[in-house]
């Protein structure tokens, strides 16, 4: 039975202040988390105050996103050894807003998962469409694309060291949520595409829904069979919210 799994993506939000009231409001309600595995990711540069304050406790963390080169003229880059060394358990790489703001090709986003797979990281790839691309009628080619760049470079196997979290780009933001039978028709897509390589390692997969997930539509997502929890944006910034996605999964 897979473990279903709730990360919040802070995103570019927090302040030492408010991390750590949220935090300190996160573990206060841990207690009502009997089955998610619950992580955070954080800005790079709060990774510290993090460590620090989750240490100990059954809240793993990880980045937003990391390099695939090791080390060397990079700037403004977070190599897999830094992470390693704050504690990170995970690593997001090739989020929506990656791809779109920074032109994150799916190549780059592969190497990103070889290297934080490499470092003993647990890789969070991010695949989904935009609004257009759904409207086209393209949404399988496109998350087919994106996974099929991973495959190619390390194999089917990679992916049972890492997450894949489908972000329904429409759906972040903006107000509109997939419902529950359109988020696991693309879960059912991803799971099976991989079955057809290897069907051990799909059985495995935890495959996260990262599309507005929120108190009130978070149980009736993770019931989907192939839904195994969520990459949470806005509601990871409120414990109480988050904490009731967290309890949703139970």
């Amino acid at each position: 039975m897979r473990r279903p799994l709730v990360a919040g993506n802070w995103k570019m939000n927090g302040s030492l202040e408010s991390i750590k009231s949220l935090l300190d409001g996160v573990k206060a309600g841990m207690s009502d988390v009997k089955q998610a595995e619950v992580a955070v990711c954080a800005p790079a540069i709060y990774l510290p105050a993090v460590q620090q304050q989750l240490q100990g406790s059954d809240i793993a963390w990880g980045g937003q996103d990391v390099s695939a080169e090791a080390s060397g003229a990079y700037t403004g880059e977070i190599s897999t050894s830094m992470l390693k060394e704050f504690g990170c358990k995970y690593a997001i790489v090739g989020h929506s807003e990656r791809r779109a703001y920074h032109a994150e090709s799916d190549d780059t986003v592969a190497r990103k998962y070889a290297a934080a797979r490499a470092a003993g990281l647990i890789p969070i790839l991010c695949v989904g469409e935009t609004l257009e691309e759904r409207e086209k009628g393209i949404t399988e080619s496109v998350v087919a694309r994106q996974m099929d760049a991973l495959i190619n470079l390390e194999g089917v196997a990679a992916l049972a060291d890492g997450v894949i979290a489908y972000e329904p780009v429409w759906a972040i933001g903006t107000g509109m949520t997939a419902s529950p039978e359109q988020a696991q028709e693309v879960h059912a897509f991803i799971r099976g595409r991989v079955a057809a390589l290897d069907a051990g390692v799909a059985e495995g997969l935890r495959i996260l829904y990262g599309g507005s997930m929120k108190p009130g539509n978070a149980q009736e997502l993770i019931a989907k069979p192939d839904i195994d929890g969520g990459l949470i944006g806005g509601a990871a910034l409120d414990a109480g919210d988050f904490l009731g996605i967290c309890t949703a999964a139970n």
